[in-house]
């Protein structure tokens, strides 16, 4: 007897679960060859300031975990991801990626995962430091997360952009809430799934799909928000530059008029580690 397929409804990944846009909007995904896919999310306002407050919920918790431990959980996501590279190799091909080109953005986000891991019982030792003052003091200065991100994703290289962006984040202990591709949304939909079977606990990466004429004017004034990192055109870095300094943010945007190469080493470094920490000095009075 014959059978309709059962397709997958997608959702986006917020707060540990998944659940559909708050206005129960929707917008159609075609695949490659022009034939419609599915209904994507099409989150508003709302869902961004849910999904801010899954993320301050969880802040806390992920922050005074030990930094081996967050390095254990970012492994552990790229062994997942290692695991399902056929189910990310399928979710590339919706937006017309060949097999060769998916199979080398998923090595490259596994490698990228196992990077910042790496990094995440030592940065404090590099960019932590015990500074000579003039004075009877010792003075030292240690990193602190900043607390929630805003990440805006880019459209080439949907996965391994946004792992790029995420990975550094968390790996200093920060929560994220971020945008994905809004042509090519269908990667961080299954990227979510392998989240909610990790060990990175509920609402320390939160994603959400939509349009950024939506989002990005209220990611730009929230004031829970830390920081805001990730790619915009000129007009949305006008926006979010205007709304950082209203409501004091830290900034780091890449222009989608010169495309980063997500792939090259320089796409990877401390120095993102750095762009999402504090620093915090103290000054211990010695002697008599």
């Amino acid at each position: 007897m014959s059978r309709l397929p059962i397709t997958k409804t997608p959702k986006v990944y917020v707060g540990g679960a998944f659940i559909r846009s708050e206005s129960a909007r929707t917008f159609p995904l075609q695949d490659a060859a022009g034939h419609f896919f599915a209904n994507i999310p099409q989150c508003t306002r709302k869902d961004l300031r849910n999904a801010i407050e899954a993320a301050a919920k969880a802040g806390p918790g992920w922050a005074k975990r030990t930094p081996y431990n967050r390095g254990q959980i970012i492994y552990r996501l790229g062994e997942m991801l290692e695991a399902r590279k056929a189910d990310m190799t399928d979710a590339l091909a919706v937006g017309g990626a060949t097999k060769s080109a998916a199979a080398k953005e998923i090595t490259a986000t596994i490698d990228r995962l196992i990077y910042y891991a790496g990094w995440a019982d030592k940065y404090e030792q590099v960019l932590g430091n015990v500074n000579p003052v003039a004075s009877p003091h010792f003075n030292f200065t240690v990193t602190e997360p900043m607390g929630i991100i805003g990440l805006l994703a880019p459209a080439e290289v949907p996965l391994l952009a946004l792992v790029s962006l995420i990975a550094p984040a968390i790996t200093s202990g920060n929560t994220v809430v971020a945008l994905a591709s809004s042509t090519q949304p269908y990667p961080a939909i299954v990227l979510g799934e392998m989240l909610a079977t990790s060990d990175l606990p509920g609402g320390v990466v939160n994603l959400l799909t939509g349009f950024r004429k939506e989002i990005v004017p209220t990611m730009a004034t929230h004031t829970h928000l830390r920081a805001i990192a990730g790619v915009a055109s000129a007009d949305e870095r006008k926006t979010l530059k205007l709304g950082a300094a209203d409501s004091v943010k830290r900034v780091k945007l890449s222009k989608t008029e010169e495309p980063t190469d997500w792939f090259s080493d320089q796409a990877q470094s401390l120095y993102d580690l750095r762009d999402h920490l504090e620093f915090k000095t103290t000054w211990h009075p010695i002697g008599a």
